[in-house]
């Protein structure tokens, strides 16, 4: 198994550096939000190829793994199978994408607008990687997890390469979690030298649950960001990074990110999925409390959406 350290997270962005973007940061005025801030950083990570972080991951696979004949295969609520098809077009290797029925329609559309076999495989995320599963013990394909994969994991961890040489002042750094993979790679970079600060929505506390439990456990799957951050539990292999490297870990209701995709839109015309608007919910809604004069950057990682209202 490849460690997830900072070495290799290093030569991970090395390997992807030329397919995806180094996405870039906004600096914006703390008064623009009422947030008692002198700034917040924004790094835009939804304008990534494939619309989120998760290309990192895909495309680390891609060009460090030996992918077979028959291609790649991979579950996903939207996102991580969009970066996967993408990638695997990218790559010339052919892709079967499982989601479940909440996949919303515009990460669908993606897909298959990349060019893979999009496959219904159930109700849930759990539903569609027990039918991704199944679908690679057939055909000999390559399976990419969305996130109990070190690959995936660093590849995403690039995202923190990036904003320590783009923002180096950062000392804290608030990440949505689903499965981990994200969150996982991250702090693996930061290695505590910057507080990570986990935000899961209410109604799916995959990592708050696990680190009740002390090991990765059951938990729902509800609310508008069921798509994105809804796995049946968080990985196990993100779970030990979690707990040595996360400083601390919050929960969001609906209406808080809700109010987070309007203010963004708002305030910088950014339109931002529901999971990828969690991470700013926390710090608009005042779930985290920054100190005066703290140096905090909020990662927007996904877009993949075409229901936001505005108003």
């Amino acid at each position: 198994m490849t460690d997830i350290t900072r070495d290799n997270i290093a030569k991970a962005y090395d390997a992807i550096k030329s397919h995806v973007r180094r996405t870039p940061l906004t600096r914006v005025k703390g008064a623009d939000f009422d947030l008692g801030l002198p700034e917040i950083v924004f790094k835009h990570e939804y304008m990534q190829v494939s619309g989120s972080f998760k290309a990192r991951g895909a495309f680390t696979n891609m060009l460090t793994r030996d992918v077979p004949k028959a291609g790649v295969v991979a579950a996903s609520g939207g996102n991580h199978g969009a970066a996967v098809a993408y990638a695997a077009r990218a790559t010339g290797h052919r892709a079967t994408i499982f989601v479940p029925e909440v996949t919303s329609p515009a990460k669908a559309e993606a897909i298959r607008s990349y060019g893979a076999d999009l496959v219904i495989g159930g109700a849930r995320y759990a539903d569609a990687l027990a039918a991704s599963e199944t679908h690679v013990a057939q055909s000999g394909a390559m399976p990419i997890h969305a996130f109990e994969q070190a690959e995936t994991m660093l590849g995403q961890g690039t995202v923190g390469l990036e904003l320590e040489q783009d923002a180096p002042e950062t000392q804290t750094l608030l990440v949505a979690v689903g499965g981990g993979g994200l969150i996982g790679g991250i702090a693996a970079w930061f290695e505590n030298r910057v507080k990570i600060v986990a935000v899961e929505p209410e109604g799916s506390p995959t990592l708050d649950m696990a680190l009740s439990a002390g090991r990765p456990v059951d938990a729902p799957t509800d609310g508008i960001a069921s798509d994105s951050l809804s796995p049946k539990r968080v990985g196990e292999m993100m779970f030990p990074i979690a707990k040595r490297f996360i400083g601390e870990n919050l929960l969001v209701s609906d209406d808080d990110i809700r109010a987070a995709q309007v203010t963004l839109w708002r305030t910088m015309r950014v339109v931002s999925e529901p999971g990828g608007a969690a991470a700013f919910a926390a710090l608009l809604s005042g779930k985290y409390k920054p100190a005066p004069n703290e140096s905090v950057a909020v990662l927007l990682c996904g877009a993949n959406t075409k229901a936001v209202n505005f108003t």
